[in-house]
């Protein structure tokens, strides 16, 4: 395999780094992106990146909000990406949470962040080389399920996204991690 046909990819917590953390949000209404959220996301489309989304959903298991009302949600992302000339490819989201009111979903999993389960299938479907792959999260349990993945993980707490994707490219140009 040659080095371009390599894909590179850049995994995204949801809530808190494309869009503001609104507790529990599924309505479309409500969604409101990150400052710099699509300009990164088109930035890295143009340049060959693949895009995917993976996000903790316990209000499924809590009982909030629904399966159905996820992908709805993830589908108006992707659509509104697109139209700012961006791409999200794939959505990896966990529904599961130990001791859940909703049964169906009372489960210990291996996908929840801090765990890396979530990272690991995205990986294996899109044919993903750790080498080529970093994630950016807003909390410890982000960066420490890209450290079980063997990828780099970078902490946003605040400003653009764009410019601090920028930043997190150019401390992998230097070989230099700032992950746990």
């Amino acid at each position: 395999m040659n080095k371009e046909s390599i894909a590179k990819a850049v995994f995204f917590d949801r809530d808190g780094v494309l869009n503001k953390d609104k507790h529990y949000l599924f309505r479309i209404a409500d969604m409101e992106w990150i400052p710099g959220a699509r300009e990164a996301l088109a930035w890295l489309h143009t340049h060959g990146w693949k895009i995917i989304v993976v996000t903790n959903q316990s209000g499924v298991a809590r009982g909030y909000y629904t399966e159905e009302d996820v992908h709805r949600l993830h589908d108006f992302m992707a659509s509104e990406a697109e139209k700012a000339g961006g791409a999200i490819d794939d959505f990896f989201y966990c529904p599961h949470l130990k001791g859940a009111p909703v049964k169906a979903y009372d489960k210990d999993c291996s996908c929840r962040k801090p765990a890396p389960g979530m990272i690991l299938q995205a990986m294996k479907k899109h044919r993903l080389l750790p080498a080529e792959c970093f994630l950016i999260g807003d909390g410890a349990r982000d960066v420490e399920a890209a450290r079980r993945a063997g990828i780099q993980g970078f902490l946003f707490t605040s400003g653009r996204l764009d410019d601090f994707l920028q930043a997190c490219l150019k401390q992998r140009n230097m070989g230099k991690e700032i992950h746990g």
